[in-house]
Order: structure tokens, then C-alpha cells, then sequence
């Protein structure tokens, strides 16, 4: 459709070239595409901002060595018979608490008027946010992998095998995926990126100590056995433990796996609809 301006009639007339009408509508597969390129752009970031993968490098390294040869001896009687307690249950806390980042670089982004930016440019408005999730997904990928070397440096061996630790890994990074649309919506409703932090470690550090990620949770009062039953970070930890140290498959993976999807079903729209709101 087009639209022809005119001159006013008169002895000079002209009659201007048509415009053409600008469609807002952007497919789903342009969107699909712009969520990739601003993913792209996030790893970028990080490449030249390399203090932003402290969390992902330094953190596994630091917290499997110190809680191995702290924790070691007193929880496992020993440092090798504590690692395939721990491993699990430190491969779950670090990438878990990476999601974290997610809420508080979005906020720092939105503070910065960087996604105002964005809305000048022929791009799916939602693809920012988008791209900011799929980014941190390489960072739960790192994660993983260092701590499982810091783990096999320390002399853990996975009694699953490469099958049981890349299972375990996957559904660990899938969970952590969901998570973060909830630190997302946080993220994007909250007043400023301190105030994300601040309210995400909050929630996340007594979620994830009480999980049995560090201790088994039969040596915890039964009150907090009880707790437990309600928090996924128990059932992330139990799945991970028994497919990197059996390979097997249980209610505590299926568990996980639903719970994350119904996480990302309810507060993905959420997240959505609040940014598109500012955005």
C-alpha cells in the first residue's frame, strides 16, 4: 500500500513521489534471528569485558578446592570420598547462582539506556532480552566444564561416566536457563541492579545450602528434610549426583525437568510482557 502526496494545485504542481507504508510486523523467524545476533552481541561483551566471567571461572575453582579440603575430612572422612558428594552439588551451586547475573546485567543495561537504543533499530523489540539469556547459557556451559576439571584435578572419577557427567551437565544448564527468566522479570521490574542482587542471593543462598548440595540432607533436622521437598534446588542436586555418579535416571531428574519447564512457562511471559512494557 502506498501513499501519493501532492503539491497544492496551482500553476507549478507537483506531484511527489509515493511512500511506501513501513510494516512494524516482524516475523517469528527475524525474530528468532535477532535473538542470535543480540546473543552474539552479549558474548561479545564478555570477550571485552573478561571480569565478567569471574563468577564462572575463579568460583568453581576457588569453591571446589576450599569446600573439598575444608568439608572434606569432616562430612566424608576424607577428601576422595567427599568429591562425589560435592561435585554434584558444587556444579549445581555455581551455575544456579550464575543465572543470577542474569537479572543484574539486565537491569545495568536498562539503567544505561542501552535497550533505548534498541528500539531505534528494525529488530523484534523482545529480541534484546532474548539474546541476554541465550548469551548467559555460554557461561553455565563454562561453568560446568571447569568444575568438572577442578573435580577430576582434586581425583574425582564419575562412576557415570562421560554419559552420566554430560547428562548431569545438560540438565543443570537447562535448569539454570529457567531459573534465570524468573531473575529476568526481577531484573526488569526492579528499581535498580543492587536491588536485584541483593533480593536474588537472598532467595538463592538458603535455597541452595539446604538443598544437601554440601551435606546429605538425611544428617539435616527433619524439619528441613521436610523444607526440602519443596525446593528444586534439592531435586537439581539429587539429579545430578545420581547420573554423574551411576548414570541413572529418576523421579529427581523428571522432577527436575518439569519443574523447569513450568518455571519457564509462567514467568517467561511474565518477563516478556514486563520488558515490553519499558521496552
Amino acid at each position: 500500500m502506498t501513499t501519493t502526496i501532492t503539491a497544492p494545485a496551482g500553476r507549478h504542481a507537483v506531484a511527489a513521489a509515493p511512500i511506501p507504508q513501513v510494516s512494524n510486523h516482524i516475523s517469528f523467524r527475524q525474530t528468532v534471528a535477532n535473538s542470535f545476533t543480540m546473543a552474539y552481541r552479549g558474548i561479545l561483551k564478555i570477550k571485552h569485558n573478561p571480569e565478567q566471567l569471574f563468577d564462572v571461572t575463579i568460583q568453581p575453582i576457588l569453591f571446589t578446592t576450599l569446600f573439598a579440603f575444608i568439608f572434606g575430612g569432616a562430612i566424608g572422612g576424607n577428601v576422595h570420598d567427599y568429591l562425589p558428594v560435592l561435585i554434584p552439588g558444587i556444579l549445581v551451586q555455581t551455575v544456579v547462582l550464575t543465572s543470577v547475573v542474569t537479572g543484574t546485567q539486565l537491569r545495568e543495561d536498562m539503567d544505561k539506556g542501552v535497550f533505548d537504543r534498541f528500539k531505534s533499530l528494525p529488530i523484534a523489540r523482545i529480541s534484546a532480552l532474548a539474546g541476554a539469556l541465550i548469551a548467559d547459557m555460554v557461561r553455565y556451559g563454562l561453568a560446568t566444564v571447569l568444575t568438572v576439571i577442578v573435580g577430576l584435578i582434586l581425583g574425582y572419577r564419575p562412576a557415570g561416566g562421560v554419559a552420566g557427567v554430560v547428562a548431569a551437565g545438560l540438565v543443570v544448564v537447562f535448569c539454570s536457563f529457567a531459573v534465570s527468566w524468573i531473575w529476568a522479570l526481577v531484573g526488569v521490574t526492579g528499581k535498580s541492579a543492587s536491588a536485584v542482587q541483593g533480593i536474588s542471593m537472598m532467595i538463592m543462598f538458603p535455597l541452595t545450602f539446604m538443598s544437601g548440595a554440601f551435606a546429605k540432607v538425611s544428617t539435616m533436622p527433619g524439619w528441613l528434610q521436610g523444607a526440602n521437598k519443596a525446593n528444586p534446588i534439592y531435586y537439581m542436586v539429587n539429579a545430578a549426583r545420581e547420573l554423574m555418579n551411576g548414570n541413572h535416571y529418576t523421579s529427581n531428574l523428571v522432577w527436575s525437568l518439569v519443574g523447569s519447564a513450568i518455571v519457564i512457562v509462567i514467568f517467561a511471559p511474565l518477563a516478556m510482557r514486563a520488558y515490553m512494557r519499558r521496552a
